[in-house]
């Protein structure tokens, strides 16, 4: 994104602004000093210090929407639209800034900033994802919007960046099945998560999560008797992580039954096993 600094030539009429006196407010305690005799470009300045130099990011929020508000057909608007989104997202107002950056990209789609106003409307989303243990609807907008800025600008540097949080966000999901099928594990409720752990075994299969996924079946399919699916997860546990103490411990309760880590029968993860291993598809 580009960003642009203030120049000596507006330094008296910076300084005219920095006095005015408030006529009202926005928010929580906003002064909105009366910009009308400035130009849009005057304006545009002191929404930038203010950005810099002020902790509250909705003062500088009120200058740059003040230029789109005085001048809505210049140049200055343009840019001004673009540091709203901004200035909204770093004072943590993610929905007012998506509607910004989403304004932006309706209005201006071709611009140079248009990859950083998609970029900051993913942020939206991505900086709101919750812990691991509560809803994940926003962590599933989040990657969608990230897919938007990887497929639309994959040539810039917003698109490598949100290549690494798509990995994090994708990463939080597959969490998220983990921790109900531990849930359900402990609990004594075997079918139940065994269909949490093969959901991170065939949907997130490139997470973290994938090693503790195929040992958590092992202990379940044992816990059931299903021997055969649990010596295959162990078999692909084993193949693809042996170093893993996921696997050591799987390998540990399949020995403890007179079993070994090695493909028996026809399940899923007989399918999986052919598939990654043997690479067999059909």
């Amino acid at each position: 994104m580009a960003r642009f600094r203030i120049s000596n030539s507006l330094g008296a009429a910076l300084v005219s602004l920095m006095v005015l006196s408030a006529c009202g407010g926005i928010g929580r305690g906003v002064e909105t000093p009366a910009v009308d005799a400035f130009t849009a470009e005057e304006i545009y300045t002191r929404g930038e210090y203010e950005l810099e130099n002020n902790r509250r990011p909705a003062q500088a929020v009120y200058y740059f929407s003040e230029v789109e508000r005085l001048y809505p057909y210049s140049e200055w608007a343009k840019r001004a639209l673009i540091m709203q989104a901004y200035g909204l997202h770093k004072a943590g107002d993610y929905e007012d800034a998506r509607g910004a950056a989403q304004r932006f990209l309706d209005t201006y789609p071709g611009d140079d900033d248009a990859a950083y106003a998609q970029y900051l409307l993913a942020l939206s989303y991505y900086d709101q994802i919750d812990d691991v243990g509560r809803d994940q609807g926003l962590t599933f907008q989040a990657l969608q919007a990230l897919r938007e800025v990887i497929e639309r600008y994959p040539d810039t540097e917003y698109a490598r960046s949100a290549m690494l949080k798509f990995d994090l966000a994708f990463d939080h999901l597959a969490a998220k099945e983990m921790e109900i099928g531990r849930y359900y594990l402990k609990r004594g409720h075997y079918a139940a998560s065994i269909n949490r752990f093969r959901v991170v075994v065939e949907d997130f299969q490139t997470t973290t999560h994938t090693p503790e996924a195929l040992m958590r079946l092992v202990e379940a399919y044992l816990a059931l008797g299903l021997t055969d699916e649990a010596q295959t997860a162990g078999a692909i546990l084993g193949h693809n992580f042996q170093s893993s103490p996921f696997y050591q411990d799987a390998y540990a309760q399949l020995r403890g039954r007179g079993l070994s880590a090695t493909a028996q029968g026809d399940s899923w993860l007989t399918n999986i096993y052919r598939q990654v291993i043997q690479g067999r598809w059909l």
